[in-house]
């Protein structure tokens, strides 16, 4: 359909290089979410144009209050363990072990910009003159950088929001995203969507002006081997003491099992309290 892939591969230095990034609250991380990954990158090969050099899993902070949610460090340690025979997919800490939430957009920018400074040779070069210590450059997005010099040469790799049907259908939700951030995602990044069973990804898209308009910046991804795995459904079948063997990582479970994590008790945690992208956008001017 696409070509000769033996030739693809052979102008491999043609192709847009991206970073796939997926956020959220991986609570726990399943093999569903390590399997996003796989068939995104399936599917941005197989057209021909892109490459992926990296995958980013960036669990959310405990600010993010959603009811259930565990401490941000047993999260960062399962998705550390989930992927530690993985040689593409890296877990970040940048995002977890923040005290705030940090809204998606801006992890997409901070991303992006660490590509930029390190292109896709993952080297930074500092600028002559810079010293430990010295003060550090404010830029647009009230968050302080590095003083780095981006070293000539190719593109640097392109971050894309990796998700799900229900991420991309959340874009709709009153106060849950800033209009202009979710312009931000689908018009500067771009989504890579992995659709399942019982959501109709395109429809949303169609009826949704913003979306349409930056459509040709959203892949929608077909998810053949239907998988209802989500981690709701998890935390649900360990409260009630049911196996959930080859759902989560071998050595995550192992980790759920030593921690005595998801019980009644934590999964009424966060239960009085509001999400904070609502309480944020419904209290607070948008900027």
């Amino acid at each position: 359909m696409y070509g000769d892939f033996s030739d693809v591969m052979e102008k491999s230095d043609e192709r847009m290089e991206v970073v796939l990034l997926a956020t959220g609250s991986f609570n726990p991380i399943t093999v569903m979410h390590l399997r996003l990954f796989e068939l995104a990158r399936d599917y941005l090969h197989g057209t021909g144009k892109y490459k992926v050099v990296k995958g980013i899993i960036s669990p959310v902070s405990d600010g993010y209050k959603k009811r259930g949610l565990v401490e941000g460090s047993h999260r960062l340690a399962m998705a550390q363990l989930a992927t530690e025979n993985c040689d593409w997919i890296e877990v970040d800490p940048w995002e977890c072990l923040k005290k705030e939430w940090t809204e998606t957009a801006l992890a997409l920018r901070h991303y992006q910009r660490l590509q930029t400074c390190t292109g896709h040779t993952g080297a930074m070069e500092k600028k002559p003159g810079h010293r430990k210590g010295q003060k550090r450059k404010r830029n647009n997005v009230r968050e302080d950088v590095p003083d780095y010099h981006c070293p000539e040469g190719r593109a640097p790799p392109r971050v894309k929001l990796l998700c799900g049907a229900d991420m991309l259908e959340s874009l709709g939700v009153p106060n849950l995203w800033k209009p202009e951030h979710v312009v931000e995602i689908v018009s500067s990044f771009g989504l890579v969507c992995i659709t399942r069973m019982g959501s109709d990804a395109s429809k949303f898209i169609y009826e949704s002006d913003v979306l349409w308009k930056h459509r040709d910046n959203i892949h929608l991804v077909q998810e053949w081997i239907t998988n209802d795995i989500s981690s709701t459904k998890v935390r649900r079948a360990l409260r009630r003491g049911m196996s959930v063997r080859y759902l989560v990582p071998d050595a995550v479970l192992d980790y759920i099992k030593e921690h005595d994590l998801y019980s009644e008790e934590s999964e009424g945690k966060n239960s009085d309290l509001i999400l904070e992208p609502f309480l944020r956008n419904s209290t607070t001017p948008q900027q």
